[in-house]
């Protein structure tokens, strides 16, 4: 291409001459026939142009010169690649077109718009190579927008925001854009293979297009027009699907899809679309599948219940997962999982009140020697006890069930360990089921008493952490006090312990777990009897220093117990009040009560000032017994047994040394001559003569129940089949309460939490001098915590307790109400 042009110096420049130079070589770049061209040239020409002031008349022209291009050649091009059948599928009338042809359709489009965007791009890099001076100087100066910028945005008025050249289509293009990139997405979610770069670089194509004259990243084309409208068409396909997908699959499948659902979407941003999208299209398949659907989901058939049920654990992780999408706090899970566990927790408690309550098959009746059966008292108590055992372990076995649940599915979530725990605590201290603090005390007996036999020292390890675990989910942990010093005390007493080093760990435990408080009294306890063996083994060495030379002179073993510390009054099991009171003038042999007090005369030498209290219910004796001569093998020999008694079965039996052979003695003479409080005679008389292995007595009539009217005999023809022979008090051991005792307990704990809550409030009011009814309340509740579940009503009882005592006083006049303390 060649111009005449006139030189720069004094010569004017002919500007149409020249603007025809410069069209003509802009249409050979569109029509890509630009291999011609002198670039320098027309560098020189557009130089001059602007040198002579006409920039504004060239910018002008090239744009009036580009909005023509496109408007007549452009769209002309791109209208070419709409079919007839293509619109028609997309406004979805043409049901004869498979979907196979209709991708092929919109993919030849989105081809075509394409290959416009690309061409037309390139072609104005080069034009803005051409006209590089005037857009460093007039655009510049005159503060207007590039050519290329300024061309982008024809492109986007008179390509994209106009309907195509097709007679009543009013459409546009970028509408048209939209709904097939939409259209194949659709195809791709229901598993067709489609173009992914093709729809990438139309994607671009968007991105590189602004809304206005602000090249801001939030009015891309994209994110203006295509992405609204691919957030709700996504919005509205994972309804459907979700309401599907409830009804067709089971919630692990439903699980499953999600998941994979949320991957898909996150690589179509990737490969398809846009990065930019991933966060909002992420939020639209979790609001539809799981937000709006979680609750459903976990509520179905096949939802959390049925998971735990078949412990399909990734299941129930697959849940988690989708949960801690929505929400950090996952309150749909935790709401089920507490249901859940609460439900089963129920279930058991209600099974243990059932197993208890259940009545034991009705024994025959005792009518002779060799009857084994137990009496139905007996049975009910040891069902009872059984039942307590089996709900620990229960609870337990629940326990280590859930605790796998949280390790393997919720991926050991704090906030759902929370959630677990206050469960746990609500149904062990449910209203309606009030024995776990006796329960897990009487597990623990059990464990202490055989449990731990042939256990290695991990394995002991382990049943003493499973006992911690259950103690801190107790509420009223005084309550479960109470129990333990109890059963420890029996424990202890009846040497039933199985390990004193393993009785210490526990309580070890409990004073980390607890603190010094709850643990003071059962340290004591084992101080106690430690000194209590001193002084059994001091007393054994002054008698032998003595000299005395009575083979009759009865061994002791003494328990000295403080009576601050040992539940003495707990673990008597003696009737009414005058029943208790006598106990302590029972009549003891005279052998025995002269060893009695031979042993206070050495304990008073060694402690002045104490009185010792004997307590014949609690004791034991072991004594020689020898019966008469029976015809063996080798002639008639004498039958020897070593008996173990209760210190009263000791007492009752060494009355009939003294009776007449074949001479019997009635229920109000033992009473008379013994002194033991009756309902205790009555439960030894029925261990030495009812009980069918231990009937070292005979009772007339024989019946199950020792009345006032029946005689005892001793018994001749008694043979066991060992040499030693233990006779155990009926129900003398570790059981579940009774209602009337479990009510005597409950009264006698109740008191201690008077004086509880009055040293609690004092506490307070001496360090606040004067506070509001509602704030002392609220802080004694919080202050006694960790020993129980303070009442309100028994709050309110205490401060006016104290009040009437002068600790506190009312402020007059004060609004709400409020206490001043008293020094």
């Amino acid at each position: 291409m060649s111009t005449h042009l006139q030189g720069i110096n004094g010569s004017e420049v002919d500007f149409e001459t020249t603007w025809a130079t410069i069209s003509a070589a802009i249409r050979q770049i569109h029509t890509k026939n630009a291999s011609d061209l002198s670039y320098e040239a027309l560098y020189r020409h557009t130089y001059r142009v602007i040198l002579k002031k006409k920039g504004g008349d060239l910018y002008n022209r090239v744009l009036e010169f580009e909005r023509d291009w496109l408007t007549n050649d452009v769209r002309k091009g791109a209208s070419s690649f709409i079919s007839p059948s293509l619109l028609a599928g997309l406004k979805g009338g043409n049901s004869q077109t498979t979907t196979n042809e209709r991708r092929l359709q919109e993919e030849k489009f989105l081809r075509g718009i394409r290959e416009q965007w690309q061409d037309y791009q390139l072609c104005m890099t080069m034009l803005t190579d051409v006209l590089m001076y005037m857009e460093r100087v007039y655009c510049a100066d005159n503060r207007q927008p590039s050519v290329y910028t300024t061309s982008l945005r024809l492109f986007r008025e008179h390509i994209l925001r106009s309907p195509p050249n097709i007679p009543q289509h009013d459409e546009t293009m970028m509408e048209i854009i939209t709904q097939i990139i939409l259209d194949q997405i659709h195809m791709e979610r229901t598993g067709d293979v489609i173009d992914k770069h093709l729809i990438k670089s139309c994607t671009y194509m968007l991105e590189s297009l602004f809304e206005g004259l602000s090249e801001d990243v939030n009015q891309r084309l994209y994110v203006t027009s295509f992405e609204p409208k691919f957030l709700e068409a996504s919005r509205q396909f994972y309804k459907a699907e979700g309401d599907r997908l409830l009804r067709e699959s089971d919630a692990g499948g439903y699980c499953r899809h999600t998941s994979k659902r949320i991957r898909e979407e996150v690589d179509r941003c990737k490969s398809t679309l846009s990065e930019t999208t991933t966060q909002r299209i992420e939020s639209v398949v979790e609001d539809e599948l799981i937000a709006n659907k979680i609750h459903d989901l976990i509520e179905s058939d096949s939802g959390v219940k049925f998971m735990i049920a078949n412990e399909r654990l990734d299941d129930l992780g697959l849940v988690y997962d989708l949960n801690a999408r929505v929400d950090s706090r996952k309150q749909e899970l935790v709401r089920a999982i507490q249901n859940q566990v609460v439900e089963m927790g129920t279930d058991i408690n209600k099974a243990a009140i059932s197993a208890s309550q259940a009545q034991p098959a009705q024994a025959p009746v005792e009518n002779g020697e060799g009857d084994k059966s137990k009496k139905p008292a007996e049975k009910a108590v040891n069902q009872a006890t059984i039942a307590a055992i089996k709900w620990v372990e229960d609870v337990l076995i629940l326990k280590d069930r859930f605790d796998a649940i949280w390790r393997h599915s919720f991926k050991s979530d704090q906030g759902m360990q929370s959630a677990l725990t206050k469960s746990f605590t609500e149904f062990i201290n449910s209203s309606a089921f009030p024995r776990s603090s006796e329960y897990i005390s009487l597990f623990i007996d059990d464990n202490m008493k055989k449990g731990i036999k042939g256990k290695t020292e991990a394995e002991v390890d382990a049943v003493l952490e499973k006992a911690i675990v259950l103690l801190r989910y107790i509420v009223d942990k005084d309550l479960f006090e109470r129990y333990y010093k109890k059963h420890l005390c029996r424990r202890l007493l009846m040497s039933k312990s199985l390990s004193n080093e393993v009785e210490k760990q526990m309580i070890s435990r409990m004073k980390i777990e607890l603190g010094n408080n709850f643990t003071t009294k059962l340290e004591a306890m084992f101080k106690d009897m430690a000194i209590s063996e001193e002084l059994t083994n001091g007393f054994k060495n002054h008698i032998s220093n003595l000299g005395d030379p009575d083979p009759k002179r009865v061994e002791v073993s003494v328990s000295i117990l403080t009576s601050m510390t040992w539940p003495l009054d707990t673990i008597s099991s003696g009737g009414d009040d005058s029943q208790k009171a006598s106990k302590n003038k029972c009549i003891y042999p005279a052998e025995v009560d002269r060893m009695k007090k031979s042993f206070e005369a050495f304990y008073g030498q060694r402690h002045s000032g104490r009185t010792l209290t004997w307590l014949g219910n609690m004791g034991t004796a072991d004594m020689r017994a020898t019966f008469p001569k029976v015809p063996t093998k080798e002639g008639f020999r004498e039958r020897k047994h070593e008996i173990n008694v209760s210190t009263y079965a000791m007492i009752i039996l060494m009355l009939f040394n003294d009776v007449a052979d074949g001479a019997a003695l009635t229920f109000e003479e033992i009473h008379a001559r013994t002194n033991i409080p009756k309902q205790e005679l009555a439960r030894n008389l029925q261990s030495l003569a009812v009980a069918p292995k231990t009937r070292v007595l005979i009772k007339e009539p024989m019946s199950k129940e020792v009345k006032s009217t029946d005689r005892f005999l001793f018994n001749p023809g008694f043979s066991g089949k060992f040499h030693k022979v233990k006779i155990g008090v009926v129900t003398a051991g570790n059981k579940v309460e009774g209602d009337k005792e479990r009510r005597e307990t409950e009264d006698k704990n109740n008191d201690e939490r008077r004086y509880c809550i009055e040293a609690a409030v004092v506490r307070i009011m001496k360090q606040r001098k004067e506070l509001a009814h509602s704030q002392l309340v609220s802080e004694t509740v919080s202050q006694l915590a960790n020993q129980f579940r303070p009442d309100i009503n028994m709050i309110k009882m205490r401060i006016e307790a104290l009040i009437e005592r002068e600790f506190l006083e009312r402020i007059e006049d004060a609004s709400p109400p409020a206490y001043r303390y008293l020094a």
